[in-house]
């Protein structure tokens, strides 16, 4: 898990957004936390006008609400958010890895079967943090294989406020093992160049993050 310490003053700003925004998907800030700006100031290291740019950043992401007489907290999804957000993020990684199939290089496929190995080395030694960033580059490489600038832009909107979503859906062992299997047949396919199979993996790999997130939610609301 991210840890707050102190950041080097070169580029504060971003260097607080980044680390922010880990500790939101990590889990470290919970949804409908307050952020105080006193206590992150000196767990970071940093003045309040960074930290400040920082929280307009993630407030553009969709990561932190900005409220009156509040300040920065920690954004809430209710369940429906959840289902329809999920729902566009489906679509648009099955066209990302459809359009894929057709455009990507060489050079892109051995990128990505790269990450692939290194994803699987992460999960071996049940290293969730790192497996969680190769696999958001890998699905980031597979959007970017697809070469479509305005599908690019609305994946890294949406896919922006449920990062955090996308990483809790591997708290349960089963489920991470599951999904693992099934980033083997992506890649499958995808060296196959097989469009409708990607799609229909990587649509349906969605909705399952989906169902175990929401599954995960109402336990805690139960238990």
């Amino acid at each position: 898990m991210t840890e707050p310490v102190p950041i080097n003053r070169q580029g504060l700003s971003a260097a607080a957004t980044s680390r922010l925004r880990d500790m939101i998907i990590e889990g470290v800030l919970v949804p409908g936390t307050r952020l105080n700006e006193r206590v992150l100031c000196e767990q970071l290291g940093i003045s309040r006008t960074p930290l400040r740019e920082a929280f307009k950043t993630l407030a553009v992401e969709g990561l932190i609400d900005l409220l009156p007489n509040r300040g920065a907290v920690v954004a809430e999804m209710s369940t429906a958010d959840i289902e329809q957000t999920f729902e566009v993020m489906g679509a648009l990684e099955g066209l990302s890895g459809q359009l894929a199939c057709q455009r990507i290089t060489a050079e892109e496929l051995a990128e990505i079967r790269a990450l692939h190995f290194e994803m699987l080395a992460a999960h071996a030694r049940r290293d969730l943090s790192a497996y969680y960033r190769v696999n958001l580059a890998i699905h980031a490489r597979i959007n970017a294989a697809a070469a479509n600038a305005v599908l690019t832009e609305t994946y890294k909107q949406i896919n922006a406020r449920i990062q955090s979503l996308r990483f809790r859906s591997n708290f349960n062992q089963e489920k991470w093992d599951a999904a693992v299997k099934e980033h083997d047949a992506m890649l499958a396919a995808l060296e196959k160049r097989d469009g409708e199979a990607l799609r229909q993996l990587l649509h349906q790999h969605l909705l399952k993050k989906c169902a175990t997130v929401i599954d995960e939610l109402n336990s805690r609301k139960t238990a």
